[in-house]
């Protein structure tokens, strides 16, 4: 038994000498993608998210780094609007496409020579567009179709998010990362006449939102 914490406080002390120094830089970048589909009123509905958001961090302290991402988002769903036997069956399809600002602080705690958590504070920012086109399967007019048509909307969404996550080196200058989950608060408002504003919360492990990313680390 003596011997078995002597070992554990023998690593746990190169543990925590496996230190990210001050003034270390990185330059990283996140890939996301997201598919769900379910089944409303016997109306398929399908969503698919895209998003690609490069970034790069500095250590202004030991395990401790500021940073910025900016990139890309692109969220597409589809779905239909009335049932089997109905004239008219509308075709929606909702595409938004945004611009991403992302600043975030992150604390890492070592776990291993290579191995790190770490819990990110992020407020992301969008800056994008949503566009609704409709098509009717059925004949004659439809005053919802008519409504719709196409149509373009700019939006804002604005969060601010907590991260859990690992991140693994493979050597000195390469790892890869994961954030798994999200807890944080999320407000969509729409950029148009008539449009309500939506507020979102997020708290879970969920893995829908694991995320994955490869960073290159400028070793002194």
């Amino acid at each position: 038994m003596k011997k078995l914490l002597l070992a554990g406080a023998v690593a746990l002390f190169s543990f925590s000498n496996a230190q990210i120094t001050k003034g270390t830089t990185y330059l990283s970048g996140q890939v996301e993608y997201r598919h769900n589909e379910s089944n409303e009123f016997n109306n398929l509905r399908k969503d698919d998210v895209f998003k690609i958001l490069p970034t790069a961090g500095y250590f202004i302290d030991t395990n401790l780094a500021v940073g910025l991402g900016v990139g890309y988002k692109s969220a597409v769903t589809k779905y239909k609007v009335g049932d089997v036997g109905v004239s008219n069956i509308l075709e929606i399809k909702d595409t938004d496409n945004a611009f991403v600002v992302a600043p975030f602080i992150r604390k890492y705690w070592t776990l291993s020579e290579k191995l790190y958590i770490f819990g990110q504070l992020q407020v992301p920012l969008e800056f994008g567009q949503s566009k609704i086109e409709a098509t009717s399967s059925g004949n004659g007019g439809d005053p919802i179709l008519d409504y719709f048509g196409s149509q373009k909307n700019n939006y804002t969404h604005i969060g601010v998010n907590i991260k859990p996550g690992l991140d693994y080196f493979l050597n000195k200058n390469w790892s890869i990362e994961a954030t798994l989950g999200e807890f944080g608060y999320n407000r969509y408002k729409g950029d148009y006449e008539g449009a309500v504003s939506r507020n979102s919360y997020k708290f879970g492990l969920d893995l829908s939102s694991v995320t994955f990313g490869v960073k290159y680390v400028f070793a002194k």
